[in-house]
């Protein structure tokens, strides 16, 4: 008898959560934190070990997450310690006197890229939201986020909306503001703020009238001055997996603020992703496409297989829907494809076009987009009672 996608997405959750608390959350403790000099290493090669190289703000803010999630997904190592040692050492050695944070610092802690990236930022206040629940201090972290947010406002406010990139190709961009969005809504979950409220909608906004393309409904990347799309290929480039991972935000905000037009829009976006950017033969999200859904880049990181489970569990969710419960398990099983290495808790992070896995070293950025889709495909599935 052939089992049913709830069925099947259930068996995945078991079998990415097993490896997740029973390998991936001890490794990347033992191993991705340097226990010597504090902080969390970019990678670790194949063999478990660490790459010593200069570290990312938005690694580090990751890191943060993974570990305070550990807790309530029923890792018993210290999550305490590791949330504790990790944001403290994030944030005394990454944040710059104008209160923003700085790009990279060395191993040491020694400041090496001095530039501010809205992403970071916006994974700054994710971070704070994840740690204040799991050290149980949610008035104290709020205070520091809302101090970055003030400085954001003082320093990278656009002109027309939103936010702007300081350096850099491309200064209006539609990704930053979509983890800013994901920050929002955790800490208008946690407090109610009207801060995170009023800065959540203003994003939805954004993607609503000037990120998600009105013809065609897809959501694009790269924008000129006025939010218009940018000029040449760049302007064109449109990424699976940020149609699923604004999918599964405008689905939550538009289920908060009872509005049809944010649920219609994510489902569409669901649509473009899993009809035009899967590969059916290898069961993976593409990297990129272009505004006509011919394929842009063929090659398949980690993270867009992530967030396709995310978005088909909560569409599943809202909608009761077999189709929805089937994407959440094929993204499911794509996704495990990444993770059978040598050294059990690591991952691939690369496919290429013909199905091969790129050998190197995990990079630790990919944990935060592992253990979301594990969330979320948990939550999911206890709401619909599997």
């Amino acid at each position: 008898m052939t089992q049913s996608p709830l069925s099947v997405a259930a068996q995945q959750r078991d079998r990415l959560k097993n490896w997740l608390l029973q390998q991936a959350f001890p490794l990347w403790w033992n191993k991705g934190y340097d226990h010597a000099r504090g902080g969390f290493h970019e990678k670790l090669d194949q063999q478990g070990q660490p790459v010593d190289a200069n570290r990312r703000a938005r690694v580090q803010a990751r890191q943060v997450y993974s570990y305070a999630v550990a807790g309530r997904l029923g890792w018993d190592g210290p999550v305490q310690t590791a949330v504790t040692q990790g944001l403290t050492l994030f944030l005394d050695r990454f944040q710059r006197p104008d209160g923003l944070v700085r790009g990279a610092v060395s191993p040491d802690g020694t400041p090496v890229d001095e530039n501010v990236a809205l992403y970071d930022q916006a994974f700054v206040l994710f971070s704070l939201a994840q740690a204040a629940q799991a050290l149980n201090d949610v008035p104290g972290h709020e205070a520091k986020a809302l101090a970055v947010l003030d400085s954001m406002r003082t320093l990278l406010t656009h002109p027309v909306a939103g936010f702007v990139e300081l350096a850099g190709k491309h200064r209006q961009q539609s990704n930053p503001h979509m983890h800013l969005f994901e920050a929002c809504l955790a800490w208008e979950e946690l407090t109610g703020n009207a801060a995170w409220t009023d800065l959540a909608d203003t994003i939805a906004g954004m993607a609503l009238r000037w990120f998600i393309d009105d013809k065609t409904g897809a959501l694009r990347e790269f924008f000129a001055a006025d939010w218009s799309p940018a000029d040449g290929v760049d302007g064109r480039i449109i990424e699976p997996g940020h149609q699923f991972e604004w999918a599964w935000l405008l689905l939550r905000w538009g289920t908060l603020r009872k509005r049809d037009d944010a649920i219609d829009a994510g489902l569409r976006l669901i649509a473009i992703g899993e009809g035009s950017g899967v590969d059916k033969a290898r069961n993976v999200a593409f990297n990129s496409l272009l505004d006509d859904f011919s394929i842009h880049d063929a090659a398949a990181r980690l993270w867009p297989q992530t967030e396709r489970i995310k978005a088909g569990c909560l569409a599943g969710l809202l909608t009761g829907r077999a189709d929805y419960w089937q994407i959440a398990a094929d993204g499911a099983e794509g996704l495990w494809t990444y993770l059978q290495t040598p050294v059990v808790g690591l991952w691939y992070d690369r496919m290429q076009p013909d199905g091969g896995l790129i050998d190197e070293a995990a990079p630790a950025s990919s944990f935060y987009h592992i253990i979301c889709a594990i969330v979320e495909l948990d939550q999911s599935l206890q709401k619909a009672g599997a």
